[in-house]
């Protein structure tokens, strides 16, 4: 029998348990049409198990020294090296020239007196990645925290914005855990949504978005997360989360879409626009408002993401004069563009998501009951997705990429984010993925990776005024960082966990090369392949118990 876990605690189970599993997962996505987001409700994580205490990693160390690596700084300055970098306790504290590339390290001048060594000669090192749209999912569909926090740690995300990582007092209670290295986590920045946490209900004033964000504050929230709420209390939410130093970042959902779209909510302070919302309504070319079919039902998951891609042929065009004034705007305001363009993949190519190589060993059976096709299931939506749907997304991808690509080559910061644990979209492996999308949208590496690290910390500490203390391997700064067998930039796929396959030039045979080797979060160095063989087993252990429940064995 299948135990369900809830708050720590394991019921006996048998096919009604199942079911009732099922049903809980429907009534929760329910409630996330409701809340107009793309994000499942606090509700959803209520009853996820908290991570273990860390069993993991070794460190910090009094003197920790990587030799004879590569480095990628997160800048987007070219690599350089071989380099030794000293780390002592959890900051970067030299990084050393030791030779020319192509021959023998010169000895001479390295540093000594290491407690522990990592031999990366020939291997790249990196900053930590950042990931800004996280959830730590909800029960049952992933039920104890430990199952997404080891795939991001595997994954090298050694930081991340929970918009929303769970309730306030559960996303508090694990920023604080993964902060003392208590669990094995990322970096939590918590975000949360108006009205979570208070017993005054739901946000309905300009007034009761004051009194909420200063509650927030005082309970020591980094953020808000928002949609499109009416005018006056956006202008309410965010002039106050901007008076007290609070992040934030929107999905301007289609409900309120037509009265909050990108420009407006720039115009009022927003600091992050978060999926693709908000952007093509700002450039209509002969609209103001999406023209819905006449059966369209925002409930109806289909309708509300197929009709999405429709717009791609609504807007002013690249280059037109209406196109580059929406980015300069966005620019003046300094807004980040933080596009999740992994979490719609599917749209373009549902097969391809559902048959994603990476599902059989390290997606739990609950979390792919909740990716299969359903009407309640948030964002299991492919009731019957057709190749005009996959066709519209497609074309819609070559619009949003465009967008994404000019702004970035204004000047304007375009970040790495995953929104995973919907649409066959599983932790860890869609950061890497929305790192590719990146590129195809005409990113250099070095442009993605520096959107995946020093840009996504900046994100993080701009609200506070303050400078970040991580998302760039340099002296004086702390110690997370990737460890890659690989050459990331020449091809990204190497960060993947499963590594990839390619044909031996010398054998003949084919192999797999890379995967992150080692994650490095506050100077503790983590093995990411273990944790990897940590989750396939917690997959592995949830089949068992399904087969044994189903009478199989």
């Amino acid at each position: 029998m299948d135990p369900v876990h809830s708050a720590g605690l394991v019921f006996p189970t048998s096919r009604f348990v199942l079911l009732v599993e099922v049903a809980m997962i429907s009534l929760r996505c329910i409630t996330s049409v409701v809340v107009l987001a793309f994000s499942p409700p606090a509700a959803s994580a209520q009853a996820v198990q908290p991570a273990p205490d860390r069993a993991e990693g070794e460190g910090p160390f009094e003197r920790l020294i990587i030799r004879g690596a590569i480095v990628i700084d997160g800048t987007g300055a070219p690599p350089r090296g071989p380099v030794d970098i000293v780390i002592e306790g959890n900051r970067i504290a030299r990084i050393v020239g030791v030779g020319s590339p192509g021959i023998p390290i010169d000895s001479s001048g390295r540093p000594g007196g290491a407690t522990r060594e990592i031999d990366a000669e020939g291997m790249y090192v990196m900053p930590g990645l950042v990931d800004l749209h996280l959830h730590t999912g909800g029960w049952p569909k992933t039920p104890e925290a430990e199952y997404v926090y080891k795939l991001w740690m595997a994954h090298g995300i050694t930081a991340g914005r929970g918009v929303e990582f769970g309730p306030v007092d559960f996303s508090l209670s694990e920023r604080e855990r993964s902060a003392n290295n208590e669990i094995t986590a990322p970096r939590m920045f918590v975000y949360q949504r108006p009205g979570q946490g208070w017993e005054r209900g739901p946000v309905r004033t300009p007034q009761d978005a004051r009194d909420w964000v200063r509650w927030a504050a005082d309970r020591g929230i980094d953020g808000v997360k928002l949609v499109a709420y009416p005018p006056e209390i956006m202008e309410a939410l965010l002039d106050e989360a901007n008076s007290l130093g609070l992040g934030s970042t929107a999905h301007l959902a289609q409900l309120g879409v037509a009265q909050m779209n990108a420009v407006d909510a720039a115009r009022l302070g927003l600091g992050t626009i978060t999926h693709y919302y908000g952007l093509f309504e700002a450039l209509y070319r002969d609209a103001d408002v999406q023209p819905w079919p006449s059966d369209m039902n925002y409930a109806n998951e289909q309708h509300r993401f197929g009709q999405v891609a429709r717009q791609w042929n609504m807007i002013y065009p690249q280059g037109s004069e209406e196109w580059d004034a929406m980015l300069h705007e966005l620019l003046d305001h300094d807004v980040i563009l933080d596009p999740t363009m992994t979490a719609y993949l599917a749209s373009r190519d549902v097969m391809r998501a559902r048959t994603a190589e990476w599902h059989e060993r390290y997606t739990l059976p609950s979390l792919w009951d909740f990716y299969e096709p359903s009407r309640e299931n948030h964002g299991s939506f492919y009731y019957d997705w057709t190749s005009h749907d996959e066709i519209a997304w497609k074309n819609f991808y070559r619009v949003w990429m465009d967008m994404l690509d000019d702004y970035k080559d204004l000047g304007g910061r375009v970040t790495v984010s995953s929104d995973a644990g919907f649409i066959y979209n599983l932790f860890g492996f869609s950061t890497i993925e929305e790192m590719e999308l990146l590129q195809e949208a005409g990113f250099h590496p070095l442009e993605v990776i520096r959107g995946a690290t020093m840009h996504g910390a900046q994100a993080l500490f701009d609200p506070k005024g303050q400078m970040p203390d991580f998302g760039v391997v340099r002296e004086g700064m702390l110690a997370d960082l990737i460890i890659s067998p690989e050459n990331p930039i020449n091809n990204l796929k190497v960060l993947y966990g499963i590594g990839h396959e390619r044909l031996n030039p010398d054998t003949g045979m084919k192999e797999r090369v890379g995967g992150v080797k080692y994650t490095i979060k506050d100077g503790i160095v983590y093995d990411a392949k273990q944790l990897l063989e940590d989750v396939a087993r917690m997959v592995e252990e949830q089949k068992r118990r399904r087969a044994a429940a189903s009478g199989g064995g």
